[in-house]
């Protein structure tokens, strides 16, 4: 019998599971906010990892992702321990913001600081309660709100462990990323504690592909650990395409902009990617790609201004199979099953 798993103040017993309420602070109201993270505390031993999303209060996306996962079959047999924290940002969630109410971004706070700003504190409840008793995480994300992301995982350089679980989770694209001062995948690799970025969608907005690839990948990471068996996890139908480099293509000039080309689309140099246009009518001006690749984020918003960061495209290391392996990008959302109606509400 292995030993129990304690969080907080609660117990979790081997083969239980609960949700664990962690007290965060206290809104001006007299409300009371908390982290809340679902604990399932395998029978097995195994390996502890946890799962956050929405840590940007509008990545909804990583919400639906972590609910999916806690109702898959394969969950239910699990070996180790999964902390499941869909809502890391409390705020900005029931705010529809990115941000905390002081207008700080929570991913760059990391590791905070236990009596220092509101964010500081979460940061610091997070790494010592969820990072502290893990060995490996996934974090998702999506785009900014008007903007969104092809399914990709993005892996800190040099990591040969991170690679190998990018791997297996064989999302549609996989790029290298450096870390960002104050993020969590900074702060817990500096822990020893290895964490995939997931980027898929866009803010506030749902996002059928993203999130199934989002769910798929997630439970080939734990088959690939051990945590939970292979059988009925889905194969990728598709390898990834892995990427050392990307880059944003700019607006030329401000208008209306007229998008020809769509995330998971490859490119080579010199495709036209849209157009921009005056409000009048008399000026155009093409959107051009400098780079070969795939586009991975893309603006929605047709509004634009001279500077503006439109399209992003990822140079793969080989290019003669990206182009194979964009056409069936649709093929990383046909494979994945219908879930059970028990398994996903």
């Amino acid at each position: 019998m292995r030993d129990p798993f304690d969080l907080g103040t609660e117990t979790i017993l081997p083969g239980h599971r609960r949700t664990v309420d962690l007290p965060v602070s206290v809104l001006s109201d007299h409300t009371p906010v908390t982290l809340s993270a679902h604990v399932i505390h395998g029978r097995k031993p195994g390996p502890v990892m946890f799962l956050s999303a929405a840590i940007h209060g509008d990545e909804v996306i990583g919400v639906e992702i972590v609910r999916r996962v806690l109702r898959a079959a394969p969950v239910a047999r699990l070996s180790g321990t999964l902390i499941a924290v869909p809502i890391v940002n409390a705020f900005g969630f029931l705010n529809q913001s990115r941000y905390l109410p002081d207008r700080r971004d929570l991913n760059r706070c990391f590791p905070g600081q236990q009596h220092g700003s509101l964010a500081g504190r979460l940061a610091h409840l997070f790494m010592t309660e969820i990072v502290a008793r893990s060995d490996v995480g996934i974090d998702l994300h999506s785009a900014a709100v008007r903007r969104e992301n092809l399914p990709q995982i993005r892996l800190t350089p040099g990591s040969a462990r991170l690679r190998d679980l990018g791997e297996a989770f064989a999302a549609p694209v996989t790029m290298l990323s450096k870390e960002r001062e104050g993020s969590l995948r900074l702060e817990a690799g500096t822990a020893g504690v290895d964490v995939l970025l997931y980027e898929a969608g866009e803010g506030l907005r749902f996002d059928e592909f993203a999130a199934r690839a989002g769910v798929t990948g997630i439970l080939r990471v734990m088959a690939r650990l051990g945590m939970i068996a292979g059988r009925g996890v889905p194969r990728a139908r598709t390898p990834s395409v892995f990427c050392e480099r990307s880059s944003w293509v700019r607006a030329p000039s401000g208008g209306l902009l007229r998008s020809l080309k769509a995330s998971g689309d490859y490119v080579e140099a010199g495709t036209v990617l849209g157009i921009v246009a005056d409000p009048f009518g008399e000026e155009e001006a093409e959107v051009v790609a400098e780079v070969t690749g795939i586009i991975v984020g893309r603006t929605n918003l047709p509004v634009v201004n001279e500077g503006d960061a439109l399209f992003h495209i990822a140079e793969p290391r080989e290019p003669e199979k990206a182009e194979a392996a964009a056409e069936g990008f649709d093929a990383h959302l046909e494979a994945a099953p219908l879930f059970d109606e028990d398994e996903i509400i």
